[in-house]
C-alpha cells in the first residue's frame, strides 16, 4: 500500500476505525488507526490515537519506547513523574519502562500518531505498590485516572 489518503477529517481511506483496546474500565472514549504496519526493511508502526473530549487512555508502562506527535487539539501527558500540556506539532518521547498515560483537556478531540516498533511488548498497568510511588507527586496523583 503506496498511500494512505487522507479523507480532511482526521481519517484515512480504507483504515478501518479501531477499538483502543478490547474492553475495559481504565481508559475512555479512544480509538486508533494503523496508518502503516510495518514492511520487510522498516519494523516501525506508524498509528493515530484520537481522544475525545473527557477521554483518557491507560496509564501504563511498557519495555518498548515510542514517539508521540500531537496533530489535534489539546491535551496533557503524564510521562513519569512529569504531567506535561501538549499542542499541535508537539513532539513526545516515551522512553521504556516509563509510565505514561493521555488525556483531552478541551471540548474537542485530542489526536496525535505514534510511532513504535511492530515487534513488541504488552502494556503493563501498575499496581498498588506502582500506584503508590506515582502518587508520591501530587501532581501525577492529581492528573492519573485508573
Amino acid at each position: 500500500m503506496p498511500l494512505n489518503k487522507h479523507n480532511g477529517d482526521f481519517t484515512w481511506k480504507n483504515v478501518p476505525m479501531l477499538d483502543y483496546k478490547e474492553e475495559g474500565t481504565h481508559f475512555r472514549a479512544v480509538t486508533r488507526q494503523i496508518l502503516f504496519d510495518g514492511t520487510k526493511n522498516l519494523h516501525g508502526q506508524l498509528r493515530y490515537f484520537e481522544i475525545a473530549s473527557g477521554g483518557y487512555s491507560t496509564l501504563e508502562r511498557h519495555t518498548h519506547e515510542h514517539v508521540v506527535m500531537i496533530i489535534r487539539g489539546k491535551g496533557k501527558a503524564l510521562v513519569g513523574q512529569e504531567v506535561l500540556l501538549l499542542d499541535s506539532f508537539d513532539v513526545v518521547y516515551i522512553p521504556p519502562n516509563t509510565w505514561h498515560q493521555f488525556q483531552a483537556i478541551e471540548q474537542k478531540p485530542f489526536g496525535f500518531l505514534c510511532i513504535v516498533n511492530v515487534e513488541r511488548d504488552r502494556p503493563e498497568r501498575p499496581d498498588r505498590a506502582a500506584l503508590d510511588e506515582i502518587r508520591k507527586n501530587d501532581v501525577a496523583a492529581r492528573f492519573i485516572k485508573i
